[in-house]
């Protein structure tokens, strides 16, 4: 067997490109905090301040606000004048870390990477005995999840979205029957519910603390048009009852999808329009190669959409099956037509529009 040669110079290389994810994770946890702690949006409105003042405006202990700049300084997020012990929030990267920043808020998905911490060890075993970790050990998902979509709901379901489907707005405003399944906090429905208050909603999903606060929103929003119910989307018993159904990044996380999205078909009306929601991504690994994301989501995949499924001796489709992968399953579920489209707001997903005629 001939001896590979080492190229030192690739080697090289690579180990600066391990030093540069080591200091990158570390520094995903440190805006984690950051944003957890209201950092980002009180130095945002500081003008160049000492690490007292920014603890003091944060209400925060200056001890750790100290340090933590040290890591945001060096990191290249915060910048500092050591003449004056000065740090500020640049304006352009205040833009993608701050909750003012609305959709283009970075920070709070870095809350993620702890979240995904906390199973490492499980998901180590998993590699090694098969099985899944359940959707009960991610105990702060549900809240990430809410927090992470609910910007999108509010600032973009009823003027981007939905508009998306043709004539889907004036049928909405005239009343019909629409559900979303996977409804988790039920943000949607409830948004829904408020801007067309002629049509009637249902929100599904098997989190009993999600539809919780679900109802607990729409009694809030004085709601008379949205209900929700704890169900299994691969067994909605439902037939040719709704007009239009969503699901909201929720497909692939289902133990059952092939089940979830046949049942989906059936409980549609002969012109009903099915609105899916799923990761911007191919089906062949080689065509995300340059997708920005793609390490993270992939991660994320395994960690979480993957084993959640996999803990139910489900199919594992995980959020990774990409475009080719899902025209095949809906097309096999009985959906006839599908158009796939993107909105500026939300370039990180794939707008799927299914008819079955």
């Amino acid at each position: 067997m001939a001896t590979q040669i080492l190229d030192k110079a690739k080697a090289e290389s690579f180990v600066g490109k391990m030093v540069g994810v080591l200091n990158d994770a570390c520094l995903a946890l440190m805006v984690s905090v950051g944003h957890q702690t209201g950092l980002f949006d009180a130095m945002a409105e500081l003008p160049p301040s000492t690490s007292a003042e920014i603890a003091q405006a944060a209400k925060l202990k200056e001890r750790y606000v100290r340090e933590w700049l040290g890591a945001m300084v060096t990191g290249g997020i915060v910048e500092y004048d050591p003449t004056q012990s000065a740090y500020w929030l640049p304006r352009e990267h205040a833009a993608a870390l701050t909750r003012a920043a609305g959709a283009d808020n970075f920070a709070l998905f870095m809350q993620y990477i702890s979240l995904l911490g906390e199973v490492e060890q499980d998901i180590g075993r998993c590699f090694r005995e098969g099985g899944g970790i359940p959707y009960s050990s991610f105990k702060r998902f549900q809240k990430l999840q809410a927090e992470e979509t609910n910007r999108i709901f509010d600032n973009a379901l009823v003027d981007m979205i939905l508009p998306l489907v043709s004539g889907l707005v004036e049928r909405l405003q005239a009343g019909i029957e629409a559900a979303d399944v996977g409804c988790g906090c039920g943000r949607a429905i409830n948004v829904m519910a408020k801007a067309f208050p002629k049509s009637r909603f249902v929100g599904y999903d098997m989190s009993e603390e999600g539809i919780t606060t679900a109802q607990n929103e729409a009694r809030q929003w004085g709601l008379r048009n949205a209900r929700f119910a704890i169900q299994d989307a691969a067994a909605l018993p439902e037939i040719e009852r709704f007009d239009f159904i969503t699901a909201f990044d929720t497909i692939h996380d289902q133990a059952q999808p092939t089940q979830a999205l046949h049942a989906i078909a059936k409980a549609l009306r002969r012109d009903g329009v099915f609105l899916m929601q799923d990761i911007a991504a191919q089906t062949p690994l080689e065509q995300n190669i340059e997708l920005p994301l793609a390490p993270a989501l992939y991660t994320f995949s395994t960690m979480h959409c993957m084993t959640v499924s996999l803990a139910l001796n489900g199919e594992g489709l995980g959020a990774m099956w990409g475009e080719q992968k899902a025209r095949q399953m809906l097309a096999q579920a009985g959906f006839m037509s599908v158009e796939v489209k993107q909105i500026p707001a939300d370039p990180l997903n794939f707008y799927y529009i299914a008819r079955k005629q």
